[in-house]
């Protein structure tokens, strides 16, 4: 089964069973300051799990794009990846447990749709505790299915429970769905989830709790159904192969390096894992690059993660033997041409993205000489130091070789292979430790807890969204149409907000913007919110940004009194209902956000 063959019989079935489906939202999640990226399928669903209505009804089904950077050292085993794509299904306070089990099952294993053997299925369910009970409803459905007791194992919190960490709000059980990837004549007859080879490839929450600000939990009103299927392990389990990398996703990529190399892929030595890290990095720089709010390699946020798949990649290049200038754009082209059908957006952005690429990669080239020289002349003044003392071993400290990885993007592997070379070693204790640290401030960033933005539905948050729509209509008005919004932030504290404009915004310009944003909340302006089609959206005027994320009926939100309409927008975000709740409100800054593009930071007082 190829990978767009195995998406189209996911979307058949939910749709068969009366969900509606709507395309996956952007890498960048909006309004979210909390994450770099879009960490798992509910990111983005967040506002409609809390309550929100989504224009496209209580069942949804849809593949998101993800990216998780904490598993980065991981990349090159059989399972671990940078990009992902998350298949899904919810029910909005529709169907709950038994539809949700019921569905898994029959898509999993009948023959109509993948036809997997229920003698290598076993599941996990929750085993209860003190705030709530076992799922005994989700075991004797499993067990209903066939699925043997031994192979329904009962986990505690940490296994089978999803809430937002730390924080009041939606919160339930899930169940796991496990699949056993080793011989078919060696499956155990009872289920470990410490054995690698049962592989987790469906999640399916179950959000029927409320966690209150004491700590306890109360019944929620709106039961949801929040599932995630990772596309790539469940390929890898419908082909029977050993590895994700051995799917129809990456073998054309790693074909392109086979012949950039030289070398040969499946050979079962060290060179198979640089070629899983060069496909795996490449593959998700090439997404983020091409994303609709593309990001580019910088030095801070999201752009130091692109920059970091692609250094990572250029150094495995190397050891792999490839000479070819600027090759890294050849295997993301690659990319494109595997994915456009899936995620058009990639071929209409395959131009920047190989710019961007070739880009980096002539920059690299000169970081790397330049660090490799600043390496050496640092080595050579601690062998004479040590020489000096009557040292023997020349030991590298681990600040040194750090510098290598978090000044010039030197992989970790690269550094210890350099050390061999000059007859070094390298304090690895001390590296361990700054690793560490580093890699501590990296998954708080990428993987975050959904704590703020969107998925703070406060209505402090309400207001100052209801603000940032009010804030664009009256740039269009001062600085020209030729002003869209490019991203925001929000969080109950302030806004911050990009859009597209080439010059520094005048004293008397940012006095208009904020003067009109307060005229529109003295008006006392309802804010109206009408379900049309997109088509009908755009012909009404109504502004969008995130096109990708829209379904066939999408929310527009009003601002008018009257005829006189202060701003018109499709959104699905927490929203005032009348511009009177807003108070005052004040930009703070205006600045640079990147080449074309302002930012703004503003307040309610």
């Amino acid at each position: 089964m190829t990978a767009q063959e195995l998406r189209s019989k996911y979307f058949d079935f939910f749709k068969e069973n009366g969900h509606a489906l709507i395309k996956s939202a952007s890498l960048i999640p909006e309004n979210d300051p909390t994450v770099l990226f879009t960490t798992a399928g509910m990111h983005p669903l967040v506002p409609y799990l809390m309550g929100e209505s989504h224009p496209a009804g209580k069942r949804l089904v849809d593949v998101q794009k993800c990216v998780r950077t904490d598993d980065i050292e991981e990349v090159g085993d059989n399972r671990h990846l940078v990009f992902f794509e998350m298949l899904g299904n919810w029910s909005l306070g529709d169907y709950f447990k038994q539809e949700s089990i019921q569905w898994s099952f029959e898509f999993l294993t009948s023959p109509k749709w993948l036809g997997l053997p229920i003698e290598r299925l076993a599941v996990s369910v929750f085993a209860g505790d003190d705030d709530a009970p076992f799922d005994q409803e989700a075991f004797d459905l499993w067990k209903s299915l066939g699925i043997p007791e031994e192979r329904i194992a009962k986990l505690p919190k940490k296994n089978n429970w999803w809430g937002l960490a730390g924080v009041t709000g939606p919160c339930g059980p899930d169940t796991e769905i496990f699949y056993w990837v080793g011989d078919k004549d060696s499956v155990p007859a009872s289920f470990n989830d410490d054995n690698d080879l049962w592989v987790e490839i469906w999640n399916n929450v179950f959000m029927q709790y409320n966690k209150k600000v004491d700590g306890s939990f109360e019944p929620l009103a709106q039961k949801n159904v929040d599932t995630g299927m990772g596309l790539e392990r469940i390929l890898t389990a419908m082909n029977g192969v050993a590895a994700v990398f051995d799917t129809d996703l990456f073998q054309p990529l790693i074909q392109r390096v086979e012949e950039l190399s030289g070398q040969k892929y499946g050979e079962k030595d060290d060179k198979d894992k640089i070629f899983r890290v060069i496909t795996d990095h490449l593959r998700a720089a090439t997404f983020i690059i091409g994303d609709e709010k593309g990001v580019t390699p910088s030095n801070t946020g999201a752009g130091y993660i692109v920059r970091r798949l692609l250094r990572r990649a250029v150094v495995y290049g190397q050891r792999l033997g490839i000479k070819h200038q600027r090759w890294a754009s050849e295997v993301a082209i690659e990319v494109v041409g595997n994915y456009k059908d899936a995620y058009p957006e990639l071929e209409n952005n395959c131009e920047f993205i190989v710019k961007t690429i070739m880009k980096e990669e002539e920059k690299f080239e000169r970081t790397l000489e330049n660090g490799l020289k600043e390496f050496s002349r640092q080595c050579e003044s601690l062998a004479c130091k040590m020489e000096e003392s009557g040292e023997v071993n020349i030991t590298i400290p681990g600040d040194m070789a750090f510098q290598l990885f978090s000044t010039y993007g030197f992989p970790i592997e690269l550094i210890r292979e350099i050390a061999r070379n000059k007859k070094m070693t390298i304090d690895e204790l001390g590296l361990k430790e700054k690793i560490k640290k580093h890699q501590e401030l990296s998954r708080t960033a990428s993987a975050g807890m959904f704590k703020g933005g969107l998925a703070d539905a406060s209505q402090e948050t309400k207001r100052l969204h209801t603000a940032a729509h009010l804030l664009l209509a009256a740039l269009r008005k001062v600085l020209g149409d030729h002003v869209f919004q490019k991203g925001s932030n929000i969080t109950p504290e302030r806004l911050r907000f990009d859009f597209s404009h080439g010059e520094k915004m005048s004293a008397e310009q940012i006095a208009e913007v904020e003067s009109l944003v307060n005229e529109a909340i003295d008006k006392k302006m309802p804010i109206v919110c009408e379900e049309k089609t997109l088509e009908e959206a755009r012909n009404q005027g109504a502004m969008g940004v995130f096109d990708s994320k829209y379904g066939e009926m999408v929310k527009v939100y009003k601002i008018c009194l009257g005829d006189d309409v202060a701003s018109c927008e499709i959104c699905g975000g927490p929203h005032a209902t009348n511009t009177e709740e807003l108070g005052r409100f004040k930009i703070t800054k205006e600045e640079s956000s990147s080449s074309g593009v302002r930012r703004i930071k503003a307040i309610l007082e």
